[in-house]
């Protein structure tokens, strides 16, 4: 068993709120110069810049996880991972049928651009991809096992799309015991929350631009093979217990 460093949260183009600059080959490549085994890329409702952000990461030596950043009906942001780039591109579509027909506004969203793996922008996408899709949260653990995947959580810290701060507290009939804090969370706050009392907690940068990389890895994670499948394996495993451990050395 080996130990292997990971962010399962970050950005590219295709996030509105993210940088042009911050292409699926920029960021899989500072991500590896900074030292990191594995990383996700988890834009907002769409995996579609997974499949590029993938050739990249296979191009800098880096396992490359799809993934996305739901947003629930409730306005709560919910990382979904998955085995392999189909399931996540079929879950995409899924997400994109189940958003409001709102079109983006650049100057004020900013740009939605997919990019091809060596860092062409290749087209945009006129759907507004951060709105509040159709599917509620208590849909979602459910509805990622259909397509392979795991989901949990994001940044339950923060004062906006999070779970905490939109619904108030943590209910276990949701099916997560697994969440995501960010980096600079105060975790005395959350551990002396009684109804996270069992959840377990990683943290990741959700990086969105170049200066939001980390300089270095910030925790690991334990496995015999590094592969994708394991990766996911480790997470279905971490949500499924309640140990109330932080992923950090």
């Amino acid at each position: 068993m080996k130990e292997y460093s990971f962010d399962l949260h970050i950005h590219s183009c295709l996030s509105p709120c993210a940088e042009d600059s911050s292409t699926p080959d920029v960021m899989s490549g500072l991500f590896a110069l900074s030292g990191f085994d594995i990383i996700a890329l988890t834009d907002h409702n769409s995996c579609g810049n997974c499949r590029s952000f993938l050739k990249a990461c296979d191009h800098y030596g880096i396992l490359g996880i799809p993934g996305m950043e739901l947003n629930t009906s409730e306005e709560v942001h919910i990382i979904c991972l998955f085995e392999n780039i189909d399931a996540a591109e079929s879950f995409s579509e899924y997400v994109y049928n189940r958003l409001p027909d709102i079109k983006n506004r650049e100057t004020i969203f900013g740009n939605q651009l997919y990019s091809s793996a060596e860092g062409k922008i290749t087209g945009s996408e006129e759907k507004l991809l951060i709105s509040a899709s159709s599917i509620g949260i208590y849909e979602v653990a459910d509805l990622i096992k259909k397509y392979d995947g795991v989901a949990y959580p994001a940044h339950i810290d923060r004062p906006s799309n999070s779970l905490l701060n939109n619904l108030g507290l943590w209910d276990k009939s949701m099916g997560f015991s697994l969440a995501e804090l960010s980096l600079k969370c105060n975790e005395d706050t959350i551990r002396s929350r009684k109804d996270l009392s069992g959840v377990n907690f990683i943290k990741a940068s959700d990086a969105h631009r170049i200066e939001q990389v980390p300089e270095r890895p910030f925790q690991y994670m334990n496995l015999d093979i590094l592969s994708v499948n394991s990766v996911i394996d480790h997470i279905r495993q971490i949500n499924g217990k309640t140990a109330n451990k932080i992923f950090l050395i």
